[in-house]
């Protein structure tokens, strides 16, 4: 008998507990905004995390997707996020450079070789550490997707070694890393936002740019530029935002199926991402670019012209941060 009540009693709490969940869960409509056209990576963990987000909350969280930049550029979402008129965004870690600077830790040069290295430091002690300092900026990190390693397209050579970037005007992001990595090699970096890219490459105001495969494939990039070269200069990372002033209002209940569903679509979405990746490289060349890759003691000799550029900056940020940052590569490269 006493098992029989113990029994009832714990479904009983079981249900209090299902039902002062389901009221801490309000209807609300999620604005994620980003710059990527639907056919890319970033989108498709958009709607997986739309999907596992809507699934968890009985519908009562709906993700609604703003593609293509239509919300503005990285900056202007993100200071969309920190006045709480935009939900939430999926820009790369670069833009953030600009409001905590040790996010530039993830854009130097040649640090991580493959995939597996990337996803432990992001996911690691020093992604964590770079997300900690986001809420006092007005942003919540809901953790790291994959965009991919960056390669370099143009109009006029393929990129075998350091000495083809020399006098080449290519569009990077506005962020000082790229500018100081770039002018290292002697090329000529121009910051714009993304939005603005097409059309400078199509009147040849710049001859090239960089970003992983799947970006140049979606965004059309071989109707611009001939060349294709495998620099894999820097592994880019998203990383998901959201709104603080959106995320102090959720109830804990939804706050943790958030975490949730971000965490389920991250392993979707890099997934995606990169068996995209290599299916880009094979659709560029059918799209007519020319192709190359860069020889691994040619990509040794880059990352020690790129060093002094690394050791700059690393000068200028917070010491722990930096020393978490070349633990963790120390450990990496074991």
């Amino acid at each position: 008998m006493n098992l029989f009540i113990r029994s009832a009693a714990a479904a009983a709490c079981l249900l209090a507990s299902l039902a002062a969940s389901a009221q801490d869960v309000q209807e609300r409509v999620i604005k994620f905004g980003h710059l990527n056209n639907t056919d890319h990576p970033v989108s498709m963990g958009v709607h997986k995390f739309a999907e596992v987000l809507a699934a968890k909350s009985g519908g009562k969280l709906k993700v609604q997707e703003f593609p293509a930049s239509q919300l503005g550029n990285e900056l202007q979402q993100q200071s969309a996020l920190q006045g709480g008129v935009q939900e939430m965004t999926a820009p790369a870690t670069t833009s953030l450079a600009g409001i905590v600077k040790e996010f530039g830790l993830v854009d130097f040069p040649f640090s991580v070789a493959n995939y597996a290295q990337a996803d432990a430091l992001l996911d690691g002690p020093l992604g964590q550490a770079l997300i900690a300092r986001l809420p006092e900026k007005g942003l919540v990190a809901l953790g790291y997707w994959d965009l991919g390693f960056r390669n370099v397209t143009n109009s006029k050579r393929p990129i075998t070694r350091a000495e083809d970037l020399d006098g080449l005007k290519l569009r990077v992001i506005p962020n000082p890393v790229f500018l100081d990595t770039f002018k290292a090699f002697k090329a000529n970096p121009v910051p714009m936002p993304f939005a603005e890219l097409y059309g400078a490459l199509e009147s040849k105001a710049v001859d090239g740019q960089e970003n992983p495969f799947s970006v140049i494939l979606s965004n059309k990039f071989f109707e611009v530029n001939k060349y294709v070269s495998a620099t894999n200069h820097v592994y880019a990372a998203n990383i998901v935002l959201v709104s603080k002033r959106f995320w102090d209002r959720l109830s804990p209940t939804e706050q943790r199926l958030m975490h949730e569903a971000a965490n389920e679509a991250r392993g979707y979405q890099r997934q995606a991402s990169r068996a995209a990746a290599q299916k880009a490289v094979a659709e560029l060349q059918a799209k007519g670019m020319q192709y190359n890759e860069v020889a691994p003691a040619e990509q040794a000799r880059m990352r020690q012209i790129a060093r002094p550029v690394a050791e700059k900056f690393a000068a200028s940020y917070d010491p722990a941060i930096v020393k978490l940052y070349q633990d963790e590569l120390a450990r990496l490269n074991k």
